[in-house]
């Protein structure tokens, strides 16, 4: 009896090892193309080819779980990193760290209410794969204020603007938001990370990056303003260029 268990055991576990194996299988199978290109970025004058691919939350929807760069580069290596799941991964190929080879900047959208979207940044000059990261979103402290008033404050040039709400009065009296003008509690703006973060031309010189912040107030359809921040990639790390604010009069005030 004893043996006969044993061998009962034996074989439910090898049963176990042969079923893991095949969904292990099954999965690699589950990853597609998003996109392929040809570009030298690693400075050889010789071609890499550049993969982005996905594995889709389910089958025929367009948000992928799970999301990876794969590089097979010119000296017969491949180099992989993979990203948070997210929509219509993009990846371009411009020099940002102006070492004189592209890098790869690949962006993907979050498919969240506030439009955000992650965004990642590769050297694989000389062979050497580096993650460059991205400028941190500014940091912004808003808050709502008596009279349907509204003001941020942007942490890295410590520069504030106050927008007037008050076409907006009755229906934040509607929300409980505020009572006969007054704010019923102390109330923070909703402050997204980028939705925008753009390769762009500074000076007509060298490469940079442009993002774009959306401040809200009771809830993201109530779009106060966009904050526009202008970043250069110099010494190995990000420098704040300038800052733009745009509000709902769509005047911009440069800082």
């Amino acid at each position: 009896m004893k043996k006969e268990m044993i061998f009962a055991l034996a074989a439910l576990f090898f049963m176990s090892l042969s079923i893991t194996g095949v969904y292990a299988g099954e999965d690699k199978t589950k990853w597609i193309t998003v996109s392929k290109e040809n570009w030298d970025i690693t400075g050889d004058g010789k071609d890499d080819v550049i993969e982005i691919k996905g594995i889709p939350y389910e089958e025929g929807q367009q948000f992928l779980k799970e999301i990876k760069l794969h590089i097979a580069a010119s000296n017969g290596k491949a180099y992989e990193t993979e990203f948070e799941g997210g929509l219509n991964p993009h990846v371009q190929f411009v020099d940002l760290n102006h070492d004189g080879v592209k890098d790869v900047y690949v962006s993907v959208e979050t498919g969240g209410s506030g439009g955000i979207t992650n965004h990642y940044l590769y050297t694989l000059k000389g062979f050497q794969f580096t993650d460059l990261t991205v400028p941190d979103p500014l940091v912004i402290n808003g808050q709502f204020h008596n009279g349907y008033k509204a003001s941020i404050t942007i942490q890295e040039t410590g520069r504030s603007v106050t927008f007037d709400l008050r076409n907006r009065g009755e229906d934040y009296e509607k929300s409980g938001l505020f009572i006969n003008g007054k704010l019923s509690e102390p109330t923070e703006l909703m402050v997204d990370a980028y939705s925008v973060l753009k390769p762009v031309i500074l000076d007509g010189k060298k490469n940079g990056l442009v993002g774009i912040q959306a401040i809200s107030g009771a809830f993201h359809a109530d779009w106060i303003a966009n904050v526009e921040s202008t970043w250069i990639y110099e010494n190995g790390k990000w420098i704040l260029k300038d800052t733009k604010i745009m509000d709902g009069k769509r005047k911009k005030n440069r800082h």
